[in-house]
Protein backbone atom coordinates (compact mmCIF):
# COMPACT_ATOMS: atom_id res chain seq x y z
CA UNK A 1 0.00 0.00 0.00
CA UNK A 2 2.04 3.10 -1.19
CA UNK A 3 -0.77 5.15 1.00
CA UNK A 4 0.99 3.74 4.21
CA UNK A 5 4.55 4.56 2.96
CA UNK A 6 3.44 8.14 2.25
CA UNK A 7 1.50 8.80 5.33
CA UNK A 8 4.02 7.56 7.67
CA UNK A 9 7.58 8.15 6.47
CA UNK A 10 10.28 5.98 7.90
CA UNK A 11 8.07 2.97 7.70
CA UNK A 12 9.93 0.01 6.07
CA UNK A 13 8.48 -3.42 4.23
CA UNK A 14 9.30 -6.84 5.00
CA UNK A 15 11.48 -6.23 8.21
CA UNK A 16 12.65 -9.80 9.19
CA UNK A 17 11.37 -9.85 13.28
CA UNK A 18 14.23 -12.53 14.12
CA UNK A 19 16.72 -9.58 14.33
CA UNK A 20 15.25 -7.98 16.86
CA UNK A 21 14.08 -10.73 18.74
CA UNK A 22 15.95 -11.90 21.86
CA UNK A 23 14.99 -15.67 20.80
CA UNK A 24 16.67 -14.49 17.24
CA UNK A 25 13.78 -16.55 15.63
CA UNK A 26 10.47 -14.85 13.18
CA UNK A 27 9.73 -14.26 9.92
CA UNK A 28 8.92 -11.06 8.27
CA UNK A 29 6.76 -8.07 9.77
CA UNK A 30 5.14 -7.01 6.06
CA UNK A 31 5.55 -3.12 7.64
CA UNK A 32 7.98 -1.95 10.30
CA UNK A 33 7.85 1.35 11.78
CA UNK A 34 10.74 2.23 15.42
CA UNK A 35 8.19 5.13 17.47
CA UNK A 36 11.17 7.42 19.05
CA UNK A 37 8.00 9.27 20.28
CA UNK A 38 4.77 9.45 21.99
CA UNK A 39 3.77 11.24 18.72
CA UNK A 40 5.31 9.10 16.35
CA UNK A 41 3.44 5.86 18.22
CA UNK A 42 0.25 7.95 17.97
CA UNK A 43 0.60 8.44 14.19
CA UNK A 44 1.32 4.87 13.25
CA UNK A 45 -1.32 3.83 15.35
CA UNK A 46 -3.76 6.08 13.26
CA UNK A 47 -2.39 5.08 10.08
CA UNK A 48 -2.80 1.39 10.86
CA UNK A 49 -6.30 1.70 11.59
CA UNK A 50 -7.09 3.66 8.68
CA UNK A 51 -5.38 1.21 6.59
CA UNK A 52 -7.25 -1.57 8.70
CA UNK A 53 -3.96 -3.80 9.64
CA UNK A 54 -3.50 -5.67 12.46
CA UNK A 55 -0.98 -3.85 14.56
CA UNK A 56 1.01 -5.78 16.74
CA UNK A 57 3.10 -3.46 19.67
CA UNK A 58 6.97 -4.74 19.77
CA UNK A 59 9.43 -3.67 23.01
CA UNK A 60 12.44 -5.53 23.48
CA UNK A 61 11.83 -8.77 21.59
CA UNK A 62 12.32 -10.83 24.60
CA UNK A 63 8.99 -13.14 25.88
CA UNK A 64 7.52 -13.77 22.44
CA UNK A 65 8.29 -16.04 19.68
CA UNK A 66 7.84 -15.28 16.46
CA UNK A 67 6.53 -17.42 13.77
CA UNK A 68 8.24 -18.38 10.41
CA UNK A 69 4.86 -16.82 8.88
CA UNK A 70 5.77 -13.61 10.30
CA UNK A 71 3.18 -10.90 11.33
CA UNK A 72 1.32 -10.22 8.06
CA UNK A 73 0.25 -6.00 9.39
CA UNK A 74 1.97 -3.10 10.61
CA UNK A 75 4.72 -3.95 13.72
CA UNK A 76 5.23 -0.96 15.97
CA UNK A 77 8.56 -1.31 18.01
CA UNK A 78 8.51 1.31 20.82
CA UNK A 79 11.59 3.33 21.19
CA UNK A 80 10.15 6.32 23.04
CA UNK A 81 12.60 6.16 26.28
CA UNK A 82 12.44 9.30 27.79
CA UNK A 83 13.32 9.07 31.20
CA UNK A 84 12.52 12.10 34.05
CA UNK A 85 12.86 11.43 37.78
CA UNK A 86 11.65 13.33 40.51
CA UNK A 87 11.95 12.44 43.90
CA UNK A 88 10.81 8.71 44.20
CA UNK A 89 8.62 9.54 41.05
CA UNK A 90 10.17 8.14 37.80
CA UNK A 91 8.05 9.59 34.11
CA UNK A 92 9.51 6.81 31.76
CA UNK A 93 8.21 6.20 28.04
CA UNK A 94 7.08 2.48 27.58
CA UNK A 95 10.03 1.73 25.16
CA UNK A 96 12.61 2.46 27.70
CA UNK A 97 14.93 -0.73 28.53
CA UNK A 98 14.46 -2.28 31.91
CA UNK A 99 18.64 -2.52 32.00
CA UNK A 100 19.12 1.52 31.42
CA UNK A 101 16.47 1.75 33.65
CA UNK A 102 17.44 -0.20 36.18
CA UNK A 103 20.96 1.25 36.24
CA UNK A 104 20.01 5.20 36.15
CA UNK A 105 17.60 4.32 39.41
CA UNK A 106 20.27 2.69 41.12
CA UNK A 107 22.58 5.83 40.30
CA UNK A 108 19.85 8.12 42.21
CA UNK A 109 19.46 5.62 45.06
CA UNK A 110 16.46 4.51 44.10
CA UNK A 111 15.12 0.49 45.09
CA UNK A 112 12.50 -1.19 43.37
CA UNK A 113 13.86 -2.30 39.91
CA UNK A 114 16.92 -4.05 40.59
CA UNK A 115 15.72 -7.63 39.87
CA UNK A 116 15.56 -5.95 35.70
CA UNK A 117 18.99 -5.34 35.74
CA UNK A 118 19.38 -8.44 33.34
CA UNK A 119 16.20 -8.39 31.97
CA UNK A 120 16.18 -7.39 28.09
CA UNK A 121 12.99 -6.02 28.13
CA UNK A 122 10.89 -2.51 27.99
CA UNK A 123 8.97 -0.68 30.61
CA UNK A 124 5.87 -1.18 28.26
CA UNK A 125 6.40 -5.15 28.22
CA UNK A 126 6.99 -5.34 32.00
CA UNK A 127 3.60 -3.74 32.63
CA UNK A 128 2.11 -5.95 29.89
CA UNK A 129 2.85 -8.84 31.08
CA UNK A 130 2.94 -7.97 34.73
CA UNK A 131 6.84 -9.00 34.85
CA UNK A 132 8.42 -10.27 37.94
CA UNK A 133 11.43 -12.09 39.72
CA UNK A 134 13.12 -12.31 43.14
CA UNK A 135 9.72 -11.60 44.98
CA UNK A 136 9.40 -8.44 43.28
CA UNK A 137 6.65 -7.20 40.58
CA UNK A 138 6.87 -3.88 38.35
CA UNK A 139 3.20 -3.43 39.84
CA UNK A 140 4.82 -2.90 42.76
CA UNK A 141 6.11 0.41 41.35
CA UNK A 142 3.38 1.40 38.83
CA UNK A 143 1.36 4.89 39.60
CA UNK A 144 -0.63 5.22 36.71
CA UNK A 145 -0.21 4.05 32.80
CA UNK A 146 -1.22 6.29 29.63
CA UNK A 147 -2.70 4.43 27.06
CA UNK A 148 -4.15 5.25 23.99
CA UNK A 149 -7.05 3.33 22.70
CA UNK A 150 -6.59 1.61 18.81
CA UNK A 151 -10.26 1.44 18.68
CA UNK A 152 -11.58 5.36 19.02
CA UNK A 153 -7.74 6.61 19.05
CA UNK A 154 -8.83 8.12 22.68
CA UNK A 155 -5.64 8.96 24.87
CA UNK A 156 -6.54 8.47 28.89
CA UNK A 157 -4.71 7.63 31.81
CA UNK A 158 -4.92 3.99 33.97
CA UNK A 159 -4.35 3.71 37.78
CA UNK A 160 -3.03 0.88 39.33
CA UNK A 161 -5.85 -0.44 40.04
CA UNK A 162 -7.48 -0.15 36.37
CA UNK A 163 -4.55 -2.01 34.98
CA UNK A 164 -5.94 -5.19 36.90
CA UNK A 165 -2.62 -6.89 37.33
CA UNK A 166 -2.70 -10.33 38.19
CA UNK A 167 0.28 -12.97 38.53
CA UNK A 168 2.16 -12.18 35.09
CA UNK A 169 -1.07 -10.64 33.20
CA UNK A 170 -2.89 -7.55 33.21
CA UNK A 171 -5.36 -6.01 31.59
CA UNK A 172 -3.15 -5.15 28.55
CA UNK A 173 -2.38 -8.70 28.02
CA UNK A 174 -5.97 -10.83 29.26
CA UNK A 175 -8.29 -9.35 26.20
CA UNK A 176 -11.33 -10.26 28.18
CA UNK A 177 -10.80 -7.98 30.28
CA UNK A 178 -11.08 -5.64 27.85
CA UNK A 179 -7.20 -4.35 26.93
CA UNK A 180 -6.79 -5.72 23.80
CA UNK A 181 -7.31 -2.29 22.19
CA UNK A 182 -5.17 -0.80 24.45
CA UNK A 183 -1.33 0.44 24.00
CA UNK A 184 1.15 1.48 26.52
CA UNK A 185 2.61 4.98 25.85
CA UNK A 186 4.54 5.67 28.92
CA UNK A 187 4.11 5.45 32.73
CA UNK A 188 4.44 6.92 36.45
CA UNK A 189 6.85 4.35 38.55
CA UNK A 190 7.33 5.20 42.31
CA UNK A 191 10.45 3.51 44.13
CA UNK A 192 12.04 4.01 47.30
CA UNK A 193 14.96 5.55 48.57
CA UNK A 194 18.30 3.39 49.67
CA UNK A 195 21.74 4.55 49.05
CA UNK A 196 23.55 4.29 46.22
CA UNK A 197 25.41 1.40 47.30
CA UNK A 198 22.80 -0.88 48.50
CA UNK A 199 20.79 -0.71 45.57
CA UNK A 200 24.28 -1.41 43.19
CA UNK A 201 25.19 -4.22 45.32
CA UNK A 202 21.63 -5.65 45.05
CA UNK A 203 22.08 -5.65 41.11
CA UNK A 204 25.33 -7.46 41.52
CA UNK A 205 23.77 -10.32 43.66
CA UNK A 206 20.61 -10.76 41.08
CA UNK A 207 22.77 -10.54 38.07
CA UNK A 208 25.17 -13.33 39.36
CA UNK A 209 22.40 -15.58 40.33
CA UNK A 210 21.30 -15.59 36.30
CA UNK A 211 25.00 -15.95 35.46
CA UNK A 212 24.54 -19.31 37.73
CA UNK A 213 21.62 -20.09 37.11
CA UNK A 214 20.05 -19.46 33.27
CA UNK A 215 21.31 -20.21 30.43
CA UNK A 216 22.38 -16.82 29.44
CA UNK A 217 24.93 -18.48 26.57
CA UNK A 218 21.76 -19.12 24.32
CA UNK A 219 19.19 -16.97 22.89
CA UNK A 220 15.78 -17.60 24.41
CA UNK A 221 13.11 -15.60 25.54
CA UNK A 222 13.23 -15.84 29.11
CA UNK A 223 11.11 -18.28 31.26
CA UNK A 224 8.69 -20.23 29.25
CA UNK A 225 5.79 -20.80 31.59
CA UNK A 226 4.36 -19.10 34.58
CA UNK A 227 4.98 -20.77 37.55
CA UNK A 228 2.29 -22.57 39.10
CA UNK A 229 1.33 -21.91 42.59
CA UNK A 230 2.66 -25.33 44.24
CA UNK A 231 5.76 -26.08 42.79
CA UNK A 232 8.40 -24.13 40.43
CA UNK A 233 7.49 -24.92 36.67
CA UNK A 234 11.44 -25.98 36.18
CA UNK A 235 10.83 -28.49 38.65
CA UNK A 236 7.91 -30.14 37.20
CA UNK A 237 9.55 -30.19 33.60
CA UNK A 238 12.73 -31.71 35.24
CA UNK A 239 10.72 -34.14 37.29
CA UNK A 240 9.30 -35.03 33.98
CA UNK A 241 12.42 -35.69 32.19
CA UNK A 242 12.25 -33.55 30.18
CA UNK A 243 15.61 -31.45 30.70
CA UNK A 244 17.97 -31.53 27.73
CA UNK A 245 15.24 -32.68 25.25
CA UNK A 246 15.48 -31.59 21.92
CA UNK A 247 13.64 -30.92 18.54
CA UNK A 248 15.09 -29.42 16.00
CA UNK A 249 17.66 -26.94 17.13
CA UNK A 250 15.63 -25.97 20.22
CA UNK A 251 16.13 -27.64 23.73
CA UNK A 252 14.55 -27.16 27.28
CA UNK A 253 17.64 -25.99 29.14
CA UNK A 254 19.50 -28.49 31.41
CA UNK A 255 20.45 -25.21 33.46
CA UNK A 256 17.03 -24.23 33.59
CA UNK A 257 14.23 -26.31 32.46
CA UNK A 258 12.20 -23.63 32.44
CA UNK A 259 14.07 -22.28 29.27
CA UNK A 260 14.01 -23.41 25.92
CA UNK A 261 17.01 -22.06 24.23
CA UNK A 262 17.67 -21.75 20.58
CA UNK A 263 20.95 -23.91 20.16
CA UNK A 264 21.76 -22.22 16.68
CA UNK A 265 19.02 -22.13 13.59
CA UNK A 266 15.92 -23.49 15.51
CA UNK A 267 12.82 -23.08 14.34
CA UNK A 268 9.76 -21.18 16.20
CA UNK A 269 7.82 -24.55 14.94
CA UNK A 270 10.42 -26.62 16.92
CA UNK A 271 10.18 -24.16 20.44
CA UNK A 272 6.16 -24.79 19.92
CA UNK A 273 6.53 -28.32 19.63
CA UNK A 274 8.76 -28.26 22.32
CA UNK A 275 6.15 -26.06 24.89
CA UNK A 276 2.93 -28.68 23.74
CA UNK A 277 5.38 -31.44 24.98
CA UNK A 278 6.03 -30.16 28.20
CA UNK A 279 2.78 -29.34 28.75
CA UNK A 280 1.53 -32.78 27.87
CA UNK A 281 3.80 -34.83 30.04
CA UNK A 282 3.38 -32.41 33.14
CA UNK A 283 -0.46 -32.77 32.40
CA UNK A 284 -0.46 -36.12 32.57
CA UNK A 285 1.95 -36.48 35.74
CA UNK A 286 1.06 -34.22 37.45
CA UNK A 287 -2.38 -33.00 36.84
CA UNK A 288 -1.32 -29.45 36.21
CA UNK A 289 -1.69 -27.13 33.33
CA UNK A 290 1.39 -24.84 32.76
CA UNK A 291 0.18 -21.54 31.31
CA UNK A 292 2.82 -20.11 28.53
CA UNK A 293 4.31 -16.54 29.77
CA UNK A 294 5.52 -16.00 26.59
CA UNK A 295 3.28 -14.52 23.86
CA UNK A 296 2.68 -16.32 20.54
CA UNK A 297 2.84 -14.16 17.32
CA UNK A 298 1.63 -15.41 13.98
CA UNK A 299 0.68 -18.88 14.89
Amino acid sequence: MKNILELLPGVKENIFLSNYTTYKIGGSARYFFIAKTKEDLIKATKVGKKNKLPIFIFGGGSNILVSEKGFKGLVIKLDNSDIKIEGEKVFVGAGTSLVKLSYMLAENGLSGLEWAAGVPGTVGGAIYGNAHAFGVKICDAVESVEVINTKNLEIKTLTNQDCQFSLKNSIFKNPPAGGKNLIIISAILTFKKETVDSVKNKIKEFLEHRRQRHPMEFPSAGSVFINPSSIPAWQLIKDCGLAGKKIGNAQISEKHPNFIVNLGGAKAKDVLDLIKLTQKEVKKKFKIKLEPEIQLIGF
